[in-house]
């Protein structure tokens, strides 16, 4: 008996310093054990057994490396993060073991010997755990670096595609905008060629060629300013009618061809009437008192030699005082603000009508007079104030046109560059000039009908 006691404190002792050589003296980091394992340090590979005295030394650590190993198996399902934490817990057993006192553990693994029954081969799964794992991290860094570059090269190929892309639209963006200079320099090209200058004489210093253009351009623009009310019949006069307003002017027209006046004196005097009867209501007594006085007033302005007050009195058969036309025409002036230079469809039809016989191979006279003669048709009509002075000359003209020519088409380049009308915005006011024409209300007011059947000298 005190042999064999003996004989088993001294295979104690033996076994506390197996203990001591075997445990690492310090703490075991993750780098550390892989390059460990790598190089078969602290980590035993698969193929070395264990002596009788390790299977010993680890029968104390059994169920817990069981434990474990069931751990680490259901981190490998769940994930890697799980396996993580299972291995570093190992790790940290480890590691305070080393750093503990080895004789202690030692003691504690040979106290529980006795109560232990006989000893598993399972003392080394802790460190293929921790390897294991220590792998499976590597997997996963080396996947996770392959779907980055993945990654990285599919979004280099999509910068790529939309730098393609980006290059592209701008090339045919700038091939769109050359093609469109290019068609748009041909297309002013052939309409500079088929548009005619009637500009070009410059020895003639009554047509003022060198000005011609932008006086034109400025009474396109203050044709607007100075227009009468298209709705004063409606709105303020009660006394008088449109039929009344048509009488007078029909009147006027005669007037105007018994003393010899220039049709520009004609249209303005419309314009006077039709300016003051917008704003001021009057009688119907006093509607030819305000027709002869604005004749008085426009005959002034245009006329080198006007009639004299009294022969206005006597035209109405001295219906009205010589004192009642001055009084009269001081009334008109200072209502109008003595505004009296503006632009009427006569302006407006000289310029467009020279711009027709500059497009026609042969000058024709009658275009002339019947362009004219319907523009004049138009003073009759109340309805007419709502078109534009300009607007209604070039009516004049393409229907004057397409009255004496029907082969071809009214309208061409020159008449659209110099009227700055194209052909479907003449449409309303081409067929209600029509319905003048040919006279289909049946109207009875025949002065102006009267005036274009006798002989007739050019206009200057």
């Amino acid at each position: 008996m005190l042999r064999s006691s003996t004989r088993h404190v001294n295979m104690n002792k033996e076994n506390t310093i197996a203990a001591k050589v075997e445990e690492p003296t310090s703490r075991i980091t993750r780098a550390r054990a892989k390059a460990l394992g790598a190089s078969g340090g602290i980590f035993p590979s698969s193929k070395t057994t264990f002596k009788p005295d390790q299977k010993r030394v680890h029968r104390v650590n059994s169920k817990r490396a069981a434990s474990d190993e069931n751990k680490a198996s259901l981190a490998a399902i769940s994930g890697i993060q799980h396996k993580r934490r299972a291995v570093l817990k190992d790790v940290t057993n480890i590691s305070e073991n080393s750093h503990g006192n080895c004789s202690n553990s030692a003691n504690i693994q040979t106290s529980k010997q006795t109560s232990v029954g006989p000893p598993k081969k399972i003392a080394k799964v802790a460190p293929d755990v921790c390897v294991q794992t220590l792998y499976v991290e590597e997997d996963v860094k080396t996947k996770l670096a392959e779907e980055l570059s993945k990654i990285r090269m599919a979004e280099s190929q999509e910068i790529g595609f939309f730098h393609h892309m980006l290059m592209r639209s701008q090339l045919d963006s700038k091939n769109r905008k050359r093609k469109k200079k290019t068609s748009c320099a041909k297309n002013l090209q052939s309409n500079s060629l088929s548009i005619v200058n009637i500009d070009s004489n410059q020895k003639d210093p009554q047509v003022c060629s060198l000005y011609a253009p932008d006086i034109y351009k400025n009474i396109c623009v203050t044709e607007l300013d100075l227009r009468p009310s298209t709705t004063y019949m409606e709105k303020l006069q009660q006394d008088i009618t449109p039929n009344m307003r048509g009488i007078l002017i029909d009147w006027l027209v005669e007037v105007s061809e018994e003393y010899k006046l220039v049709p520009d004196t004609l249209y303005l005097t419309v314009n006077l009437i039709d300016r003051f009867l917008s704003q001021n209501y009057i009688q119907k007594q006093k509607l030819q008192l305000l027709g002869v006085t604005c004749m008085l007033i426009a005959s002034k302005y245009e006329e080198i030699c006007a009639p004299r007050v009294e022969e206005f009195c006597f035209i109405t058969d001295n219906t009205y005082t010589r004192e009642e036309v001055l009084k009269m025409e001081s009334q008109v002036l200072n209502f109008l603000h003595f505004q009296l230079s503006l632009p009427t469809t006569k302006t407006f039809l000289r310029r467009f009508v020279q711009a027709a016989l500059a497009s026609d191979k042969v000058a024709c006279l009658e275009l002339e007079f019947l362009a004219n003669y319907l523009a004049e048709l138009t003073l009759l009509e109340y309805d007419f104030l709502r078109f534009r002075p300009s607007l209604i000359a070039a009516s004049a003209v393409f229907l004057a046109r397409w009255t004496l020519n029907q082969s071809e088409h009214p309208w061409n380049p020159t008449l659209e560059h110099y009227t700055n009308y194209k052909t479907s915005e003449l449409k309303c006011t081409v067929l209600a000039l029509e319905d003048l024409q040919l006279n289909t209300n049946g109207c009875s007011l025949n002065a102006i009908r009267e005036k274009y059947r006798q002989e007739k000298v050019k206009d200057s």
